[in-house]
């Protein structure tokens, strides 16, 4: 069986086992009812630990994990259906809500940037997806069919979540160091630089904060941790050889997306602290308390 038949077989029969666990015939374990509460459980003990040390979580905490649920629930229910359905539009239309929904996190995640950046965070992504398709999908992994939304569709997640962190730390990067450095680049504005020379100092900064979270995973994965898709796999009950061989698949394209993104919006977004007649101008909403 190739690594690619793994991630597209058929959904696998269930057995109950003795002591009431449920066993798939691929090997993988089901979570019951009761482990959900178990794992539920875990949530109420660490909201009640923030609440007895007043750390001012215990009341986001447990709205986050309600949407976690609800949110994770409802998406395992839409890729089941259209992992039956296999049909391109449909996965091609899923990537567009995926899509529309990295923006807004992007947005909300990112802190003090100037607004209607909406449309280039768009662009952005949209690019980073694109790429993804068409090298890591059609180039390396190869379904057939091309569009097997058992590949697609959780490549497109995983990859979008991580190129949505690196943008959202990139702009608030770079717009935060234009700011401190606002001296440095308007005497450099009227010794002649032009806007991108002058701007090239936070490019280069807020590139490099958005690429560390990926360097950091790039060099623990397989010895300080077993990453998340790896560790899915061989729950699933797959070979861990193919499993490892995904991983680093994930990684590497990872490591591309965030630097091609990064620089792509950095691109777009770095004439916002300029005029049309180059002059230093960048007005950032109000820091929040």
């Amino acid at each position: 069986m190739t690594a690619t038949s793994l991630l597209i077989s058929a959904p696998v029969a269930h057995t109950v086992l003795a002591d009431g666990g449920t066993v798939t015939d691929n090997g993988s374990y089901d979570i019951d009812l009761w482990g959900m509460l178990v794992a539920i459980l875990l949530v109420l003990v660490a909201t009640a630990i923030s609440a007895i040390a007043r750390l001012g979580v215990e009341k986001s905490l447990p709205v986050a994990a309600l949407r976690a649920i609800l949110q994770l629930a409802a998406m395992g229910i839409i890729l089941g259906w259209v992992i039956q359905q296999n049909q391109w539009w449909w996965v091609i239309l899923l990537m567009l809500g995926m899509l529309g929904a990295a923006v807004q996190i992007t947005l909300s995640r990112a802190r003090r940037i100037p607004k209607g950046l909406a449309p280039s965070i768009f662009l952005t992504l949209a690019a980073s997806m694109i790429t993804m398709v068409l090298v890591v999908v059609e180039l390396i992994v190869r379904p057939a069919p091309w569009y097997s939304p058992r590949v697609i569709l959780p490549l497109a997640g995983m990859m979008l979540g991580n190129t949505v962190s690196a943008v959202a730390l990139a702009l608030s990067r770079f717009f935060e160091d234009m700011t401190e450095r606002r001296d440095e680049v308007e005497t450099m504005l009227a010794l002649g630089a032009t806007p991108r020379e002058a701007s090239m100092m936070s490019i280069r900064s807020a590139m490099r904060m958005g690429l560390m979270p990926t360097v950091a995973s790039l060099a623990s994965a397989g010895i300080v941790t077993i990453p998340g898709m790896m560790a899915g796999q061989i729950l699933a009950g797959n070979d861990p050889l193919i499993a490892a061989k995904y991983q680093f698949v994930v990684l590497a394209a990872i490591s591309a997306l965030t630097m091609i993104c990064d620089a792509l919006i950095l691109r777009l977004v770095y004439r916002r602290c300029f005029t049309g007649r180059d002059q230093y101008e960048l007005k950032l909403p109000p820091a929040k308390n």
